[in-house]
């Protein structure tokens, strides 16, 4: 019997086609319907010719195949369809889900996660949940340890890691097995909880059980998420231990790995220990990226050593690697701590120069700098120029005005401020005893009544 296949696939030629145009297809967005449900069901084709039917007809269609459609529209029509789904069932109009099940015959796997991304940004955690147990009812739905992976780095973000925990329960009760993936998720998870010294412990926990299966073994993201973590904690002993365990092993360090080493050996002073890592990294041929010279520009900054400061700043200049705002942040911040206005407000300058628009962080680096350089009157006039250009000012944008007020000791200047923006509603207020503490000199300024939880 002869193999049967699609005219479609049978890559024929012809001299001379005749010019056909063909009209792009719509996508699913274009046929949205006033009530929110997508017509998804496609046209009804005839089925295909075979190749020997067509020959033996003596016509061969010369419509050419059609191409797949680029990842990037894939992408695009994914996101779309996200968005309708979020506004339809925004500002309570009707619970998420019942949205969902009018868009029952388009939405797959790829639209939940990138619901999950969507929702977890805007800390809706709980519909993320509802969200997947909606997909657990659908036809198409398979477990799967990406969707596990992916719910449990959202919740872990969001600082509920015993609903983290859950769900890597219930990932093994659906009868998947965790993988690498699932743990790095799960590590990250208990990183994000408050208990810093209890998650730290909890990730070697893991990490060490990793080591212990097959499918499970630490790889290069592992490593990087503890080097992180535990630089941040300002452990360097334990740096060097995991810096030492990836040496031992197959895996190769990454930028990432380098960037962690450095930062940690950074953050404690430890310069030459984060130069010669800084050599190593150049000798393996890994470019340093953004982060890289920013962590050595703050390192070299804190220590006050600022020829090396400046100098990593112009490599960075002729670099293909760009300065972001910590850049220029971390460098105010440095010269305002040793006094240094002038070259503070070269460095604001520069920034403008390079079309970099000042965020709040930099105006409140700039302020605590007028505060160390006994500059209160010009930290009091950038305060004032945010209020009254912003429609919110932060928590941290007061806390700078108050910390300039109190280091020059001036806490009747602070009280009224404090005052000020009761009044102008710029915190929330709540009764309780505080006392701001003057680290300059010593001074303690109490205030008992209305205050902000904030400063504690």
């Amino acid at each position: 019997m002869p193999l049967i296949r699609p005219a479609s696939l049978c890559p024929l030629q012809f001299p001379n086609p005749s010019p056909l145009h063909f009209s792009r297809p719509k996508p699913w967005f274009a046929v949205v319907k006033a009530a929110g449900s997508v017509s998804a069901r496609p046209s009804r084709r005839a089925a295909p010719k075979s190749r020997d039917a067509s020959e033996a007809a003596g016509s061969v269609s010369t419509r050419p195949r059609r191409r797949a459609a680029p990842k990037s529209r894939d992408a695009s029509e994914a996101a779309e369809l996200v968005r309708v789904v979020l506004q339809k069932s925004g500002d309570g109009k009707e619970p998420l889900v019942v949205t969902l099940s009018k868009f029952v015959r388009v939405v797959r796997t790829e639209h939940c996660f990138l619901l999950f991304e969507e929702l977890g940004k805007r800390d809706n955690w709980l519909q993320c949940l509802e969200v997947f147990r909606w997909m657990q009812k659908q036809r198409w739905y398979i477990a799967d340890n990406g969707i596990y992976s992916k719910l449990i780095s959202v919740m872990g973000k969001k600082g509920q890691t015993r609903m983290a925990m859950w769900l890597f329960s219930e990932m093994r009760n659906s009868g998947c097995r965790p993988d690498t993936s699932v743990y790095n998720a799960l590590i990250t998870a208990h990183l994000h909880s408050r208990d810093k010294s209890k998650a730290l412990a909890k990730a070697i926990g893991y990490f060490e059980k990793m080591k212990g299966i097959e499918r499970c073994r630490p790889n290069i993201v592992t490593y990087n998420i503890l080097l992180r973590a535990f630089a941040q904690a300002g452990d360097v002993k334990q740096v060097e231990t995991l810096f030492k365990d990836l040496d031992e092993s197959i895996i190769s360090p990454d930028v990432y790995t380098y960037n962690g080493v450095m930062d940690a050996y950074g953050k404690n002073g430890m310069l030459k220990e984060m130069e010669a890592v800084l050599l190593r990294m150049k000798s393996s041929q890994c470019k340093p990226d953004s982060i890289t010279f920013n962590l050595l520009i703050d390192a070299y900054g804190r220590r006050q050593v600022f020829d090396k400061m400046e100098q990593v700043f112009k490599s960075l200049l002729r670099s293909k690697e760009k300065p972001t705002l910590p850049t220029f942040n971390s460098m105010i911040t440095n010269y305002g701590k040793a006094r240094l206005k002038e070259k503070a407000e070269h460095v604001l300058k520069k920034m403008v120069d390079l079309g970099f628009k000042p965020s709040y962080i930099t105006y409140e680096c700039l302020m605590t700098t007028y505060g160390y350089c006994d500059c209160v009157s010009k930290a009091r006039e950038i305060f004032d120029e945010m209020v009254s250009t912003q429609k919110e000012i932060q928590i941290s944008t007061l806390n700078a005005m108050l910390e300039a007020y109190c280091m020059n000791g001036l806490p009747h200047e602070a009280d009224q401020l404090l005052d000020y923006s009761i009044k102008r509603n710029f915190v929330e207020t709540c009764t309780l005893s505080i006392r701001v503490i003057n680290v300059a000199s010593g001074a303690i300024w109490s205030r008992s009544g209305t205050f902000f939880s904030c400063l504690l």
